[in-house]
């Protein structure tokens, strides 16, 4: 991570920056504590705008489906601290190419219900199940982003057969971010204590200042800032609750994956910017496939952590090659 990203993270920088409008954020009662379950409150009917299922703590994980339920289904894992809205680009491109295209707010993101427990990667891991058991999904292309990467790891490893056929890790957190004398390359803890100290202090400043920065490589000479792309980062972190957001710095930061990475046996694609200012490039993705039984790695240079947003005109015809490979 760069000095700037790490003066971002300590809540130094500061921007003014005017937003228009608002977001409405749905008021749910916080879940008893207690592990998701592998079942579902809910029967999904074709016709359904707006879904959730219900694990056994009683949260409720809000997902979209769209396309033929009898097309192969992609599933899409977002980033920290964002939504299944930071996949439009990505599941409207496969919609029209006739894939099922699946992807949900994780437990105390977006729509999800706020929770103020079991935000770490066992429990998120279990809520995929849920939703996946909910929909019968089988031989689905699991596909996720920064910590969504983490998400589709700790998840395939324990899938139930024929759930999955493929697994995508992009941008993505493993093996492991923080550093220690067993990742000498990683992160120093106070990289991810800033980013807390931040959150706490001044959230929604917080919430602007990466996306205008490092996440998108904004902060880079030349690069082509998009405005619309910082306020909608900023509408879906808002959208969210600060105490889950504040648990899944941990969570993205301190598990570790290579158990998960030894584990999968699914072809699983790598695909990493290495110009990636967040989860940087050394530390991750060439660790990431050395594990991996099955495993390829896709480096694009010069590309940004948020390249799915910044480059979905290079990103997307990957995916699509790699699923249909």
């Amino acid at each position: 991570m760069t000095e700037r990203t790490f003066a971002l993270a300590s809540g130094i920088t500061r921007r003014d920056v005017m937003l228009a409008g608002g977001i409405a954020v749905a008021a749910m009662a916080l879940p008893r504590q207690g592990s998701a379950a592998t079942h579902s409150s809910t029967n999904p009917s074709e016709n359904q705008i707006m879904s959730f299922v219900k694990t056994q703590d009683g949260t409720e994980i809000y997902y979209k489906d769209w396309g033929p339920k009898d097309a192969q289904p992609i599933v899409f894992h977002h980033g920290w601290p964002l939504s299944a809205d930071d996949w439009d680009g990505q599941m409207m491109y496969f919609l029209e190419k006739g894939y099922r295209v699946i992807a949900h707010d994780r437990r105390g993101h977006g729509r999800s219900t706020q929770t103020w427990t079991g935000n770490e990667m066992d429990t998120y891991a279990a809520d995929v199940a849920v939703l996946t058991d909910a929909l019968d999904l089988k031989d689905a292309v699991h596909i996720g982003h920064s910590t969504g990467g983490g998400e589709v790891a700790h998840y395939v490893a324990r899938a139930k057969p024929g759930r999955v056929s493929k697994a995508i890790l992009i941008g993505a957190v493993p093996p492991i971010m923080v550093k220690s004398d067993k990742n000498p390359g990683g992160l120093p803890i106070e990289v991810f204590d800033g980013f807390r100290a931040a959150l706490v202090a001044n959230r929604a400043q917080f919430f602007l200042d990466v996306p205008a920065g490092p996440f998108y490589g904004y902060n880079r000479p030349g690069a082509k800032v998009s405005q619309g792309v910082i306020e909608n980062w900023w509408r879906q972190g808002m959208a969210g609750g600060a105490k889950a957001h504040y648990d899944c710095i941990k969570a993205f930061s301190e598990t570790d994956f290579t158990d998960d990475l030894k584990a999968i046996t699914v072809p699983t694609l790598v695909m990493h910017g290495d110009d990636d200012q967040i989860v940087p490039y050394a530390d991750s993705a060439p660790l990431s496939v050395k594990l991996l039984k099955n495993g390829t790695l896709k480096t694009y240079a010069g590309l940004p952590h948020g390249l799915c947003t910044t480059h979905p005109e290079i990103v997307n015809p990957d995916l699509l090659a790699f699923i249909k490979s």
